[in-house]
Formats: C-alpha cells, structure tokens, sequence
C-alpha cells in the first residue's frame, strides 16, 4: 500500500471538495461522493422546497443509520461465528482425547 496522497476533486451537492487521499482510497472516496449525490436528489424530489443543507443533513443521517444497522449485524454474526468455533473447538477436544 502506497502512503502518498493524491489530489482529488469530489463534487458533492453541486460544491467542490479538494481532497488528499491514498491511490487505493480514490475510487471509494468517489463512489461515496456518487452515493451522496444520488441520495441528495432523491430528497429533492421528495421534499420540494427544502434547501440543500438539509438534504445533505437527512443523506447523512440515513447513511448513518445504515452504518450502524450493518455494524449490529456485523457483530452479531460475530458472536455466532465465536460460539460455533468454540463448539468446533469442544468438539475436536473430545475427539482427540477419546
């Protein structure tokens, strides 16, 4: 992995960001601005009127709710995957001592 920063140029709500990340981060760094965009827009026809502060601010929230909906899951599948280890774990124990 490279440690050197690149320059880059998101656009998000029709506003420039320069930005200094890693070669192997652009394309994610990219694809989020894309992702924000999109959601932006999706407000917009939804909620005529509103100013763009407050489609960035609802895009946020539902990515966060998002992020934290798949970190619970995340760390569900967790504890199942650690307890079927140890019963993996128990398993092999019993066999090798038998």
């Amino acid at each position: 992995m490279s440690s050197e920063l690149i320059n880059i140029n998101v656009v998000i709500a029709d506003r420039p960001y320069p930005l200094r990340v890693k070669p192997e981060e652009e394309e994610r760094v990219r694809n989020a601005a894309r992702d924000i965009n999109n959601k932006v827009k999706q407000f917009q026809t939804q909620y005529a009127g509103k100013d763009k502060q407050d489609f960035l601010a609802m895009s946020a929230l539902m990515f966060a709710v998002e992020a934290s909906s798949f970190q619970n899951k995340t760390v569900i599948n967790d504890s199942a995957f650690g307890d079927r280890l140890d019963e993996l774990d128990k398993l092999l124990t019993q066999t090798l001592k038998g």
